[in-house]
């Protein structure tokens, strides 16, 4: 099955395949448009046209961390590092410090903001070639806008932070801030559920390495020792989540669909405003662009998001 076949087949069931509908759109379509979007939003930490832009602020990018934690947090304003760990969740605070506390004295937020916008013209501009101007991704565009416009922020400082940019006037670009806003507002509605789950930051990714969504290595990549995350094992196996191996138990992958039909639940509002019909239309609209950005090598093929895992 290709990836564009796989999105789709994923699209039209849930995890139990009995997905129930709010306003006509279904926890399956939710989750299948947050697969479509979140590679047109995560390119902005991979692709070389904006490493060259964070590299002219004065950014090291031997490594994507140091630019890619002012390029996520500058919604915010210049803000510190506790709270960019609270928003972020799952990376530990001694790697948020080391990247965000020197962060703004290197670049404003507004100079970030805005060299982010001239990275992503330049990588969607590589990447799509002449259909950056047509008039589908102009009508993707402009969906996924209205999709965005009807998110709820209350709650949701990533989202809120970034829906209160101006919008650009290019429609590439529009596209980008739309899948930006939809993916910040499920993440911060990811943590609500993971709170609710009673899972700690370094829990959620020792839980989820455990179900199989990314080998523990990739879920390393979040800055936490050793220890931390020893200890974090045991806290889940005494609970019953973990058994003996370091793998899930069922009531630790019942957890996890849990944690995860509620994240979908919570990321419905957009859909559920934009409809059936306009949400199924943008989903066709997408899927080429999202070929497109899969199939340039940019993304890692493993990521700790464990989509098409979960």
């Amino acid at each position: 099955m290709s990836q564009r076949e796989r999105s789709t087949h994923e699209g039209s069931q849930d995890e139990s395949g009995t997905g129930t509908a709010t306003g006509g759109i279904t926890p399956a379509r939710v989750r299948q448009l947050w697969h479509l979007l979140e590679p047109l939003h995560a390119v902005l930490y991979y692709a070389p046209e904006v490493f060259e832009e964070a590299a002219a602020l004065g950014y090291d990018t031997k490594e994507r961390w140091p630019s890619y934690f002012p390029f996520r947090a500058a919604p915010l304003g210049a803000v510190g590092a506790e709270r960019v760990t609270s928003a972020f969740y799952s990376f530990s605070p001694r790697m948020v410090a080391e990247h965000i506390d020197h962060a703004w004295d290197t670049a404003s937020p507004e100079e970030v903001l805005a060299a982010r916008l001239r990275g992503i013209d330049r990588a969607y501009r590589a990447i799509f070639g002449d259909r950056v101007d047509s008039p589908e991704l102009a009508e993707a565009a402009a969906l996924a806008r209205r999709a965005a416009e009807a998110v709820n922020t209350a709650g949701r400082p990533l989202a809120a932070a970034n829906a209160e940019l101006d919008w650009p006037t290019a429609p590439h670009l529009q596209l980008w801030q739309a899948a930006t806003i939809l993916r910040e507002h499920r993440g911060d509605g990811h943590l609500a559920a993971l709170l609710i789950a009673g899972l700690d930051p370094v829990e959620s990714l020792v839980s989820f390495a455990a179900i199989g969504a990314a080998s523990v290595e990739r879920f390393e990549s979040r800055g936490w020792t050793a220890a931390q995350w020893s200890a974090a094992r045991d806290r889940l196996t005494t609970r019953g989540l973990l058994d003996e191996t370091g793998t899930a138990t069922d009531s630790g992958r019942a957890l996890r669909n849990q944690v995860e039909h509620h994240t979908d639940r919570l990321a419905t509002t957009p859909w559920q405003s934009l409809g059936p019909t306009d949400t199924d239309r943008l989903v066709e609209l997408l899927g080429d662009y999202w070929v497109a950005v899969l199939s340039s090598g940019l993304l890692p093929s493993e990521t700790t998001l464990g989509i098409g895992k979960v």
